[in-house]
């Protein structure tokens, strides 16, 4: 049986990607902050529910150690929005290196932690569920400083791990999952969250290792940089 490892799995995208992967037959590491919210909903022995703060070096180790074998699949989606501070004088650079921490530091800590489970014979994908606010081309609105900041960083460092990730079978897949309806994204959001996760997991279960570092929105078409 595959395993796949979700983080920030206990609501939105996250539990999303948790609950389809499980019907697909995956055994599947969900980890969650504090509460483990729609994951407690879930009925299924594949399911293994585990605290994991991404900001943490040793909450990831013990995380990583509790997975007995090979991991074939990461989704990285723990994440958390930035203050939409209206100029850049309301900017509360505290909170700002906060959300690049979780955002952008956070993945790369999973990545480093689970690299030897992860690299093994068959094809393991990490998707890095981005935002189209962190293409610099497409910035026309401005704001949003910090939330930005951290996808294109996190962009970067995945486009940086590409060549290194490659060698060892590892592929890396950019993912914007558009603007769903979810606690972050806001009722008013045009995308279903059904609809965002069933497009993404396609180009999961279709990406290869040639398509590493692509930056690609959930419907397959793909972004700027």
């Amino acid at each position: 049986m595959k395993i796949a490892v979700v983080t920030g799995a206990s609501r939105g995208i996250g539990s999303e990607f948790t609950v389809r992967l499980l019907d697909d037959g995956w055994l599947v590491y969900a980890g969650y902050r504090s509460d483990k919210h729609r994951l407690d909903l879930i009925n299924n022995k594949n399911l293994i529910c585990r605290r994991l703060d991404v900001t943490d070096n040793n909450s990831i180790k013990e995380f990583a150690d509790s997975i007995p074998g090979n991991v074939d699949l990461l989704i990285n989606n723990a994440g958390v929005p930035d203050g939409r501070w209206r100029n850049v004088k309301e900017i509360d650079d505290k909170w700002m290196l906060e959300v690049l921490d979780v955002n952008s530091v956070g993945p790369v800590r999973m990545v480093k932690e689970l690299y030897d489970k992860m690299s093994h014979d068959s094809l393991t994908t990490v998707a890095m569920i981005s935002s189209l606010m962190g293409s610099i081309d497409d910035c026309h609105s401005g704001r949003s400083y910090a939330y930005r900041a951290s996808k294109t960083a996190l962009n970067m460092l995945s486009v940086a791990m590409k060549k290194e990730a490659f060698d060892d079978n590892i592929s890396l897949l950019i993912l914007h999952p558009g603007w769903v309806k979810t606690r972050m994204g806001g009722e008013h959001a045009p995308i279903e969250l059904e609809e965002s996760v069933e497009g993404m997991l396609k180009l999961i279960y279709a990406n290869s290792l040639e398509d590493s570092g692509r930056f690609v929105q959930y419907d397959g078409v793909d972004l700027p940089w």
